[in-house]
């Protein structure tokens, strides 16, 4: 890379049959932080450096798109054909696990099991805002963030309140919850692309669940709509749960 990522060491992590690339840069406690579509924009890529310049080692999975690509309707279009196509993302299925959970939990435990401490950070947005709700079901993620999560896609009411986990899954996020982990959200509450997911979280995390809601129109709370309150809830919420208490 001789652009955004230029300074950030490319590796790659494999569980079961998949394969994705990530993208690694900074010390400190782990954070995880997954792109949007159409994939790690300048934005994504610009928010990752905050949070390393926060003091936090982030990895940034590459899942699709094109690197460095600027968000346009182009690019989004592009890469919804592609990730509509793909069995291991879940677009349409209510009451479902996406299958990329398990090779997302997979890089959160090589990660805690590298940097230690209380766990990894896990950040979603928009497509894979819920991926960081699934990830939560293993241990080794003690800061889950949930910005804008809109699959499966708002396609009627059903799928509009459902948060992409399995029945198994959310009862294990709901015990988690119930044990101290919290969970942080950030939505434009005004955006039919997250449907009434908050409505469901708040339901069955209670206080669980920390929403943080903004006025007006939008979607990308973190890069294409940034909301700055939400970037320091987000660096709050990490340092909060993911540094040890001296």
């Amino acid at each position: 890379m001789t652009g955004e990522l230029s300074t950030w060491t490319l590796a790659d992590h494999t569980e079961g049959d998949l394969t994705f690339p990530t993208y690694r840069k900074g010390t400190g406690p782990g954070v995880i932080v997954i792109h949007e579509i159409p994939g790690p924009t300048p934005k994504v890529i610009a928010f990752g450096q905050e949070v390393v310049d926060a003091g936090f080692t982030v990895v940034m999975p590459h899942l699709f798109g094109r690197a460095e690509e600027p968000m346009t309707g182009i690019s989004v279009a592009r890469t919804l054909a592609n990730v509509c196509v793909r069995a291991e993302f879940n677009k349409l299925r209510a009451h479902s696990t996406a299958p990329i959970a398990t090779w997302l939990r997979s890089l959160a435990r090589e990660l805690h099991g590298e940097l230690g401490g209380p766990g990894v950070g896990a950040l979603g947005m928009c497509f894979t805002g819920g991926f960081a709700l699934a990830m939560m079901v293993d241990p080794s993620v003690a800061a889950p963030v949930l910005a804008q999560p809109s699959a499966p896609f708002a396609a009627g009411k059903k799928l509009a309140a459902d948060v992409g986990l399995s029945p198994a899954d959310l009862q294990v996020v709901k015990d988690r919850v119930a044990g101290g982990c919290q969970v942080l959200g950030l939505e434009y509450p005004a955006d039919p692309m997250t449907g009434t997911k908050f409505r469901t979280l708040t339901r069955e995390l209670g206080d669980g669940f920390l929403k943080v809601e903004f006025p007006g129109k939008g979607h990308g709370t973190l890069t294409e709509d940034r909301q700055q309150e939400g970037v320091d809830r987000v660096l709050a919420f990490f340092a909060e749960k993911l540094r040890p208490v001296s």
